[in-house]
């Protein structure tokens, strides 16, 4: 009996650590939403309470970040995102962070979020999430200004720059909105 548990107890482990490089590791293939294609939906209460609905934001490019309090890359991007979004705002840029931290862990993603003026949700609590868990961390999906999503953001090509935030957000910026035509 001991080694059956002993058996289960290494493969759960082994198990577990894989999960975990795969969730974490920058080398993780990317196996989320289609490019060039119409974004996800995602509808998310906020830490402050209100609420974000990807759909509402068409005609701005929005960024989304996934993120967690417990991932050191993570934080580090935060006051590259913050200051981005403050610098660019004006032009039509939104960002949305979104915490895979458990619900239970909520004290610590508002205490990682203070120093920044971002809007923040957890995705334990959206409503609506079809971008799904990400395939690594921080994860950034860049949305343009007609809904549709156009750049993801990954670990594994060094630390997010604002060089490389530019390449993909500003021609999006400079774009029109493309009228809905129903």
């Amino acid at each position: 009996m001991d080694a059956y548990i002993m058996r289960t107890a290494t493969i759960r482990l082994v198990a577990g650590l894989v999960v975990g490089v795969t969730l974490l590791a920058p080398w993780a293939a990317q196996a989320g939403p289609p490019l060039d294609r119409p974004a996800p939906a995602l509808v998310v209460n906020t830490l402050d309470g209100s609420s974000f609905d990807l759909a509402a934001h068409k005609k701005q490019v929005v960024l989304v970040n996934f993120w967690a309090s417990w991932c050191p890359p993570c934080r580090d991007e935060m006051p590259l995102l913050n200051g981005y979004l403050a610098k660019h705002h004006a032009e039509g840029l939104e960002l949305i962070g979104l915490s895979v931290d458990a619900r239970g862990d909520r004290r610590d993603v508002e205490q990682a979020m203070r120093p920044f003026s971002y809007p923040a949700a957890l995705t334990a609590g959206a409503k609506a999430n079809a971008f799904g868990a990400p395939q690594a961390l921080p994860m950034t999906y860049v949305i343009d200004r007609a809904g549709v999503l156009r750049a993801a953001l990954v670990p594994g090509k060094g630390a997010l720059t604002e060089q490389m935030l530019d390449a993909v957000v500003l021609p999006l910026l400079a774009e029109q909105a493309t009228p809905k035509t129903d």
